[in-house]
């Protein structure tokens, strides 16, 4: 596995936070009592484990969250038997959910039984439940107490599928397809492992592909833990999540799992060392050759080796009166104070499809502004965390072209997963040109169900005449890419334009899609100093990097970038490595964008100019927008409706129309295509 994929972030950019119901026996090490029917608990076998291809799977029983007994040998009359691992927590198992129910519903008439275990020892039979319920399963769910059947297994991940043929023999172990994996999803699976060995031993065929490797959580089993441990959860461990991890892993926050409560901490305990080791989680990915920043997230060493040394002692609890006292988080907006607007992308929420690949999606919303407006801090904030990757917010300012040639300019804010709020240092404020719409960029990640989204941006303004400064976000990018296929390591670099007199460095934000590498910044002038180093770049995590303090800029400096891509099968983000990559604003195509934050003294004269004659500048390009949308429904609208079905398109025209159908009704209505074509326009 290369150190590019090792770098990829399974369980924040996508899932769900759920409320946490730890399960425990009383006779386990937590003594947490069990919560719904009491299920039957198998006796431990003392045979040979089934870890192979090959190997024969005995009978067992387990009970489903109802408390009903299920055995394998009840299906002794189905020809082919799936076994399911899954967790209700982990993200890949929530988006595999639906893709299990459509294969039994495939396969219920032609003697294929699937059955779901869940050996998590952190899950809950309510929460087992929950989970049914809200994926529709009709297949039973049940919980394997003391992790006996995965164990029998040698199951290590969910979801984790064994495929049994008619003597119960291990005929296909691994992955269901390769649709979902860490960190990244494709528009369809390229391979359907399940589905093909099931389909090969319906026709008496041997399995072309017995195992594959399962991509998932690590599944959090019973251990027995050293009490003698000088490192436990409540001396040490607690602590350092508090410090680290708990503001996202916490009820009503970004992580698909809390980590406030001894039990649930130690059912992951496995995960957490595997995602510190592997450097996923914090998610941090500059190098200590870069400027020191005040959003810095990294662990030091020492945190590090106690976890593993926690881990390795079987998670120890320890003494709870060593548990350091809580820590408070703010709740709500993170903004030094409550917002003055609230600004939302769309009157009615925006429905994200359970599966598949959701393209950008943009929001235009004119708050009719006639005058110019200051802002000190802003927000953005999704109404639904689980399915929003990130919401990039921009002010379309009429009759100015963006320069990157992306569409958009005036960049204001944004949200990403582990993204705080910060206020402008004092005295400074970024400015939103009068007339301005505001437009909201969305990246929609299914997980599973069918979800509602309805995201925000909230405004603190500044009074004029306390602003001293003007922020302004600036870039240096490479418009004309064309990354040939199969390259895994293309370069592409930009410099800026010249900094003006007595402007200050805030912070970064390098921009690229699902071909990203690195990104390097420096300093080019009278010296040339190292900004920004990030050797793995992650499309998952776009973090805005702010300066621990501001950084004077000599006149005439540039800031120079440099940004790879890889563009070979190795990248398994890649949509398609045969393929040339160009610039474009969806994902499977390819962006370079250095943004970075400077900080200029006012000038009243520039301000004046920016935009001498907003209203007839929009006008002009709502006229021409309006013409052109026109020109399309004429070309397109068959059924002479005035709007653009999906079915009334011509295939080639598909791909790049559905950017316009923001409510997602598969219908692009005029008021839709003006509205985007406005903000594409140049």
């Amino acid at each position: 596995m290369t150190q590019r994929l090792k770098a990829l972030m399974p369980w924040m950019c996508i899932g769900t936070l759920t409320a946490i119901f730890g399960f425990c026996q009383p006779e386990l090490a937590s003594g947490r009592s069990s919560q719904g029917a009491s299920p039957t608990v198998p006796a431990k076998r003392d045979h040979r484990l089934v870890h192979n291809v090959g190997d024969p799977v005995e009978d067992f029983t387990l009970s489903d969250f109802r408390g009903k007994p299920v055995s394998l040998s009840d299906y002794a009359e189905k020809r082919l038997v799936v076994l399911a691992f899954m967790g209700t927590e982990c993200p890949l198992a929530k988006l595999y959910a639906p893709r299990l129910q459509e294969l039994s519903q495939a396969y219920k008439d032609k003697d294929v039984a699937f059955l779901a275990i869940g050996s998590n020892s952190h899950d809950a039979l309510t929460e087992i439940g929950a989970f049914v319920r809200r994926h529709q399963l009709t297949f039973p769910f049940l919980k394997d107490l003391g992790n006996v059947v995965a164990d029998d297994l040698g199951a290590e991940r969910t979801p984790e599928v064994f495929l049994l043929d008619q003597d119960r023999v291990v005929r296909y172990r691994g992955r269901i397809d390769d649709q979902y994996g860490i960190g990244y999803i494709r528009d369809e699976p390229q391979t359907r492992h399940l589905a093909d060995a099931i389909e090969a031993l319906l026709a008496d065929k041997p399995v072309a592909v017995a195992k594959t490797d399962a991509v998932g959580c690590i599944i959090g089993r019973v251990r027995k833990a050293d009490e003698t441990s000088t490192v436990t959860y409540s001396n040490q461990i607690a602590d350092v999540l508090q410090r680290n991890c708990v503001e996202c892993h916490r009820p009503t926050q970004i992580g698909p799992f809390a980590l406030t409560e001894y039990d649930e901490v130690a059912g992951w305990s496995g995960m957490i060392a595997e995602v510190v080791a592997e450097q996923r989680m914090p998610p941090w990915h500059a190098t200590e050759d870069s400027l020191p920043f005040s959003n810095e997230r990294r662990l030091t060493e020492e945190e590090k080796q106690l976890i593993y040394d926690w881990v390795a002692a079987g998670a120890p609890e320890g003494n709870q009166a060593d548990l350091p006292e809580p820590m408070t988080f703010q709740e709500g907006w993170n903004l030094p104070q409550a917002p003055d607007d609230i600004i939302y992308m769309r009157d009615d929420p925006y429905v994200v499809p359970a599966e598949g690949t959701v393209q950008y999606q943009y929001f235009v919303y004119d708050p009719g502004w006639s005058e110019d407006r200051w802002f000190k801090a802003a927000e953005v904030r999704p109404l639904n965390s689980a399915v929003v990757h990130h919401v990039l917010v921009f002010a379309r300012v009429p009759g100015q072209e963006d320069r990157t040639g992306g569409g958009l300019r005036g960049f204001l804010a944004s949200y990403v997963p582990g993204l705080r709020a910060a206020p402008y240092p004092q005295g400074m404020a970024k400015r939103i040109p009068a007339g301005s719409q505001l437009v909201f960029q969305v990246h929609y990640t299914p997980i599973g169900t069918k979800q509602l989204d309805r995201s925000m941006v909230g405004f603190v303004w500044a009074n004029e005449d306390e602003v001293e400064r003007e922020v302004v976000t600036t870039s240096a990018f490479k418009r004309r890419l064309r990354i040939p296929p199969n390259d895994s390591n293309y370069q592409a670099e930009a410099v800026s334009q010249p900094s003006p007199k007595d402007a200050l460095l805030l912070g970064f934000m390098p921009h690229m899609h699902l071909r990203g590498k690195s990104a390097f910044y420096e300093l080019r002038g009278d010296t040339e100093l190292t900004l920004l180093d990030i050797p793995d770049y992650d499309f998952n995590w776009q973090t805005a990097y702010r300066l621990a303090e501001p950084l004077p800029l000599a006149e005439g400096s540039r800031i120079r970038a440099v940004f790879h891509y890889d563009n070979s099968e190795d990248n398994l983000n890649n949509p398609d490595p045969a393929k040339e990559v160009r610039w474009g604003d969806q994902t499977w195509e390819e962006m370079m964008i250095a943004y970075f934050d400077v900080s200029v003294p006012r000038d009243p004269k520039r301000e004046e100019s920016a935009n001498p004659d907003a209203k007839a500048k929009e006008a002009k390009m709502r006229k021409q927008a309006e013409k052109q949308a026109d020109e399309m429904i004429a070309r397109f609208d068959t059924d002479q409706d005035g709007r653009i079905g999906f079915d009334e398109l011509p295939a080639q025209f598909k791909q790049g129309i559905t950017r316009f159908d923001s409510n997602g009704d598969k219908i692009v209505s005029r008021e839709e295509l003006v509205n985007l074509l406005m903000i594409f326009s140049r």
